[in-house]
């Protein structure tokens, strides 16, 4: 903070404020001694002037305070922080500027943006003071004006941008705002650090469309990713059943593992058909082999062997 008072006229006129204090004192003592024809009465009153007058040129600031000194209305310097004197009735300070760093929020209502969609921004505005002199005598009330010239910057970008810039580069925003504010407030002794985009409102039946189009965009993409999948899984099949086709021993542990997963709830029953596994203990699938070698046999006439005929006398 001592750095940036350097950058302000300072006003070092302490032991002048006290001399005058003494000089008034003095005065009231004689005074008050003629009238009453008594030195005793001059130095109580003397005393009382002196203290009184003492009480109204002292002035305490705090480390992050800064007060400007006028002497008749004309500027004198900036004093802070500390204890002071200045010259009672003479010099006044009038203006106390605060050095820490200030958050301002402010608003934009119905604000038109480039396409033409109102929108409601809220946001934070942090900023200091880096020259007391100048946001005392540059502006009439620097916390107000930089609130005002905060308030138009938005309007300004808002302006100029697409709702979709807005809704996805708040930070893109909120530092163009800061430029902007920076570049109105600079001779006002302030420094704009950064800008806080906290809310973007638009209307609610834009709001309904907006999110209609995410749905369907959002559909879209998982009709696709299903079809892509079947697709997949088309083809897997088909590879898998070229497998079975020819290697009759993956489709049996094929069916083992069907049976297995239909079996883990423990609520199917299963019945096993008896079939001819061709000397294997495994049975063939659900014993469609067994079955259709059955059909086969029983689509056969039985063939009995002939009776010897008997000789005939």
């Amino acid at each position: 903070m001592d750095s940036q008072s350097t950058k302000a006229t300072t006003y070092s006129s302490t032991g002048g404020a006290i001399a005058v204090i003494l000089i008034i004192t003095a005065i009231f003592t004689a005074v008050g001694a003629a009238l009453a024809s008594s030195i005793s009465v001059g130095l109580i009153v003397g005393i009382i002037v002196f203290f009184f007058m003492l009480a109204m040129s002292i002035r305490i600031i705090n480390e992050w305070n800064r007060m400007a000194v006028l002497r008749f209305g004309q500027f004198r310097g900036i004093i802070g922080p500390g204890i002071y004197s200045i010259i009672p009735f003479i010099e006044s300070t009038p203006v106390t500027v605060d050095l820490r760093v200030i958050s301002t929020t402010f608003r934009a209502e119905k604000t038109l943006t480039m396409d033409n969609v109102p929108v409601d921004v809220d946001a934070i505005l942090f900023w200091k003071v880096v020259n007391p002199e100048h946001s005392i005598l540059n502006v009439q009330s620097y916390y107000d004006s930089v609130q005002l010239a905060a308030q138009t910057a938005m309007r300004d970008i808002i302006g100029k941008s697409n709702l979709s810039n807005m809704l996805a580069g708040r930070d893109v925003i909120g530092e163009d705002i800061k430029n902007l504010i920076e570049d109105r407030v600079e001779n006002w002794g302030i420094e704009a650090i950064s800008v806080e985009i906290r809310d973007v409102t638009i209307p609610d039946d834009l709001q309904n469309a907006m999110a209609r189009v995410a749905t369907s965009e959002r559909e879209k993409m998982a009709r696709v990713t299903l079809a892509e999948s079947e697709s997949l899984a088309a083809d897997k099949m088909l590879e898998a059943s070229n497998k079975y086709k020819t290697d009759l021993f993956a489709m049996q542990l094929r069916s083992l593992n069907m049976m297995y997963e239909i079996s883990l709830n423990g609520k199917n029953l299963i019945v096993f058909i008896p079939t001819e596994s061709g000397g294997f203990s495994i049975p063939t699938p659900f014993g469609l082999a067994g079955l259709q070698e059955m059909a086969k046999k029983a689509s056969k006439p039985d063939q009995q062997p002939a009776k010897p005929k008997k000789d005939e006398r």
